[in-house]
């Protein structure tokens, strides 16, 4: 297994990280655009029925097919539990931005509700930090909720 970087197919930009599964996987993460996919999420696959099953609306009308690779991009979710979170977030695909909302600890009462439900969860998203991005912002967003600092 080898990681690298390369360009985008989708946006052009060098950020593309590239995760080699095995022989016949690959993931493609961009830092550029914020979208991901994998050499089996292709139009008509198995894999990307899957995943159009579960997708929020949003994502499903911002998926994006690669005329040259046939590859099918969709945006990403980030979701760091000590950290936060990045999500693309809009009412359509025309008008939709990246959101950023970072983590803060939950109260031991709260934390305790989800012990009792089996769950140990001592994080939660707070939507009152919410922050929007420009599409092209993706890193910003990531920066935001300090995916770029040590813990």
């Amino acid at each position: 297994m080898h990681d690298n970087l390369v360009i985008c197919d989708r946006c052009g930009s060098d950020a593309c990280y590239v995760q080699e599964v095995n022989n016949e996987i690959k993931n493609y993460m961009c830092y550029g655009c914020g979208f991901i996919t994998n050499s089996v999420m292709k139009k008509d696959s198995k894999f990307l029925e899957e995943q159009m099953e579960t997708l929020p609306e949003l994502y499903k009308e911002l998926l994006g097919e690669d005329e040259d690779t046939g590859l099918v991009w969709m945006p990403n979710t980030i979701n760091i539990q000590d950290k936060g979170m990045v999500f693309a977030d809009g009412p359509n695909g025309e008008n939709w931005r990246w959101a950023a909302v970072k983590a803060t600890l939950m109260g031991e009462e709260e934390s305790e509700k989800f012990k009792a439900k089996g769950k140990d969860f001592k994080w939660k998203m707070d939507m009152d930090t919410i922050k929007h991005f420009e599409e092209g912002d993706f890193m910003e967003a990531l920066d935001y909720i300090g995916v770029f600092k040590e813990s």
